[in-house]
């Protein structure tokens, strides 16, 4: 293993102290328990946006903390979920008065533990609901999760609900807006290579020198199939083909129910609420969001991108945005992933409004 690293234990807490020095004007850091918070937190009269969830993601969802989008982020060890004591910790911090919006990826500790967390913080007075990110159409399944996993639809999920905060959304507002963007994104990976987490010291899983993973999960869980090395055009294809109406339905087991539990403010306490999201249809507009693993250069994804937006033209559906890079990584794994969000001119404007984090900022 080579890595920039001092200690495998240490990891996390100095690659937090480095961000602090470097984006003072943005974030401040709290240890013990851990979390990275807005330097203007609490904002009065506002909802706060918090999320979280292994580090080893960066810069989600760290990175992502300022002016237009989180309020704040909880890290746990990586690839180990966020305890409750960091979100309720969190929460205090943030809250101003408006309740807060816990955004949280469907894997099962972040899922245990945020609901905890949840508990804990409205024990305390503090109105909170949870939305569950599960946008990856690979498996239903997976030694992670009981469902569909949250990948990339999360980033842009935090972008869009952190506009419509700062502009004044109330809580149920904003639940229904997440709501809304998880339905409308899908999302779908490829790994080229494994990756090593500090504390174990050896690779996650074994690929073949000749080998891809189609539909694997951002902590290296098994996808849908595993199949010798193509070209780009021939990956990019494969996948876009998946996610796309001509063809999605015809994939055995592709399909795109979803269950999610949710906080009932009526009920007061968890419901499982069964979904549906419909396939893309020509003629929407959307985002296509094209991001690396941590080990795949720009230059590859621009390529990636190209055959996109080409396939997409096929397919009838309309690209008015897109994001290009390295925003829900797994440490150094080689691999992408393409996320399609259906846009409506709600999402679109929300999306285009101003944001200024440490990864992510536009219109300041």
């Amino acid at each position: 293993m080579k890595k920039l690293i001092n200690q495998p234990q240490d990891f996390v807490k100095e690659s937090l102290a480095g961000m602090a020095v470097a984006h003072a004007d943005l974030i401040k850091v709290n240890y013990e328990p851990t979390f990275v918070y807005r330097t203007d937190a609490p904002v009065q009269g506002k909802v706060a946006i918090i999320s979280g969830g292994g580090s080893g993601h960066e810069p989600m969802h760290v990175g992502f903390v300022g002016m237009g989008m989180l309020h704040a982020a909880c890290p746990g060890e990586v690839f180990t979920s966020p305890t409750p004591d960091q979100m309720l910790a969190a929460a205090q911090q943030v809250d101003g008065g408006a309740g807060i919006l816990y955004i949280v990826k469907n894997y099962s500790g972040d899922l245990m533990n945020f609901e905890m967390a949840t508990e804990l913080a409205r024990s305390e007075g503090i109105r909170t609901l949870n939305i569950i990110i599960d946008d990856d159409v690979a498996v239903k399944d997976s030694l992670y999760t009981q469902g569909r996993r949250g990948v990339g639809t999360t980033v842009l999920a935090e972008k869009i609900c952190g506009a419509a905060a700062e502009q004044g959304y109330d809580l149920q507002q904003l639940a229904n807006l997440c709501r809304k963007v998880n339905l409308h994104g899908r999302s779908l990976g490829v790994a080229l290579s494994s990756c090593t987490v500090p504390a174990k010291g050896t690779p996650t899983f074994a690929l073949g020198d000749n080998e891809i993973e189609l539909g694997i999960g951002i902590h290296g869980e098994p996808g849908r199939e595993r199949v010798s090395m193509k070209s780009g055009d021939e990956i990019t294809e494969i996948l876009v083909r998946w996610l796309c109406p001509s063809q999605a339905s015809l994939i055995d087991n592709i399909d795109y129910s979803r269950t999610l539990r949710e906080w009932d403010e009526a009920q007061e306490g968890w419901v499982d609420v069964e979904l549906l999201n419909k396939p893309l249809q020509k003629g929407d507009r959307i985002l296509a969001y094209v991001n690396s693993m941590g080990g795949t250069p720009v230059s590859e994804l621009y390529l990636v991108y190209r055959k996109l937006a080409e396939i997409c033209e096929q397919e009838g559906l309309q690209i008015v945005r897109n994001l290009i890079g390295p925003y829900m990584t797994s440490l150094e794994m080689q691999g992408y992933s393409i996320t399609l969000l259906k846009l409506d001119d709600e999402t679109l404007r929300l999306w285009d409004a101003p944001v200024k984090t440490a990864s992510l900022r536009w219109g300041v």
